[in-house]
């Protein structure tokens, strides 16, 4: 089991504790983005689910993906009653799981899958799910508590790619600038550059006084556009945080 695939696995186990603790009568309340209700969200990653598990099983088995499945994937979904969605979604979440870790060396060694112009390997593909999954997980249980963190595991392992993150949503403000964070838990040091048509994201090592401290969970919920005033934590510090915001409005 890779690094991702067990903070994957944890976050499975995260979701189920979550949905217990959720009263039925709320699964229609709003999550997070609140365009999406409770349920919308659980349905989000169930489809995905049904999907990523459809993609990886083709991959493994050499087979062509047809191209009227995941539509069709979605229409089922949407027309679940949300109790369903609920309750559906923590069955094939663990099935997706099941699949990606019984998987074998070989096949892990072997996979590849393509999204777009990118090409993931078998840690990639978990990456995806991993981030996907860990930042609905909150979406969710930030709705019941206001507090909700992402874990220090999730934050850790999705920073270790949030460069495609950053290249597919970052909008470039229109003037060059540097700006360098600070993380803790762990302690990171990224610098993004920012020019008048792209956002480069870079790590590397600075004992030099920083433009922003933060947690790293933080910093991941600022780059997928979660880190609004009301959900921004006491420890973060520094004066670009609204610039980086427009910087990351989040998709």
């Amino acid at each position: 089991m890779s690094d991702r695939l067990a903070v994957l696995h944890e976050s499975v186990r995260h979701l189920a504790d979550v949905t217990s603790r959720i009263d039925p009568d709320k699964f229609t309340a709003p999550a997070y983005p609140s365009e999406w209700s409770i349920a919308d969200t659980f349905s989000h990653l169930g489809s995905g689910a049904v999907i990523g598990k459809q993609n990886f099983e083709n991959a493994v088995n050499h087979r062509e993906n047809d191209p009227a499945f995941n539509p069709s994937v979605w229409d089922e979904w949407n027309a679940k009653e949300p109790s369903v969605q609920v309750s559906d979604c923590l069955v094939y979440d663990r099935s997706y799981l099941s699949a990606l870790e019984e998987s074998s060396h070989e096949q892990r060694e072997s996979f590849s899958f393509n999204l777009g112009p990118y090409s993931f390997d078998f840690d990639g593909l978990v990456g995806l799910r991993l981030s996907e999954h860990a930042l609905h997980t909150w979406d969710i249980e930030v709705a019941i508590d206001s507090d909700a963190t992402l874990s220090n595991d999730a934050a850790s392992a999705i920073l270790d790619t949030i460069q495609f993150i950053v290249s597919m949503t970052g909008k470039a403000p229109g003037q060059k600038k540097n700006v360098t964070i600070r993380t803790s838990e762990p302690v990171r040091h990224f610098t993004i550059e920012l020019d008048n048509s792209s956002v480069k994201w870079i790590e590397e090592e600075n004992d030099s006084a920083v433009d922003l401290e933060l947690p790293a969970e933080s910093l991941v919920r600022l780059i997928y556009g979660r880190l609004d005033a009301k959900h921004t934590p006491s420890a973060v510090t520094g004066s670009v945080l609204d610039e980086l915001r427009e910087v990351f409005p989040g998709f």
